[in-house]
């Protein structure tokens, strides 16, 4: 059983992993965006998040905690000064996954692994008192007095009316429908 072991093993061993969530964080806080396969984003994604939590704080133990885990002063030095103030007001959610389609040569489904680059606007909750919602022209439901039933005479040919056919004894004219009537054509005759 595999209790309280969570996270992919993506076929390679702690060290080779541990060394790839570093990598990919690293490459997306220097670039902004990143493709790679929907698994490894998957992985990454909240160790890059975590990463960016500790540039907002902003204090020397979370720069050496960074440090350690992205093992390039460079990447740190651009995540404190550059990345992280962007998100400075944001309360998580700094990446998306943005699905691409399968790789040509393996077909194995890629994505973009990117920060999120909008403004965030905060917002305050409002009431649960739920609003009647304004129904415009095209989806409200007509009334029972706006229905207009077109008024109906009584006639005496529930059928259809048809084109009358011309009486005329000249072969020339054989009818709208273009003398597929056998009958039609017993009269031209």
């Amino acid at each position: 059983m595999r209790h309280a072991r969570a996270g992919k093993k993506l076929g390679r061993d702690s060290a080779h992993r541990k060394a790839l969530y570093s990598n990919l964080a690293g490459a997306l806080i220097e670039h902004g965006r990143i493709k790679t396969t929907v698994t490894k984003a998957k992985a990454v994604k909240p160790l890059a998040e975590q990463m960016i939590t500790l540039g907002r704080r902003g204090d020397l133990h979370a720069r050496r905690q960074a440090t350690a885990f992205l093992r390039s002063r460079d990447v740190v030095h651009k995540l404190f000064d550059e990345v992280a103030p962007l998100f400075k007001d944001r309360p998580g959610g700094y990446t998306r996954i943005v699905k691409i389609g399968p790789r040509p040569g393996d077909a194995a489904e890629m994505a973009y692994l990117e920060l999120v680059d909008e403004e965030f606007v905060a917002k305050e909750r409002e009431a649960r008192t739920p609003e009647p919602v304004a129904e415009t022209a095209e989806t409200a439901a007509p009334e029972a007095s706006e229905i207009h039933l077109p008024e109906t005479e009584p006639t005496e040919d529930p059928v259809p009316e048809e084109e009358p056919e011309p009486e005329s004894g000249d072969g020339a004219e054989q009818g709208a429908d273009g003398g597929d009537d056998p009958a039609a054509d017993d009269e031209v005759q």
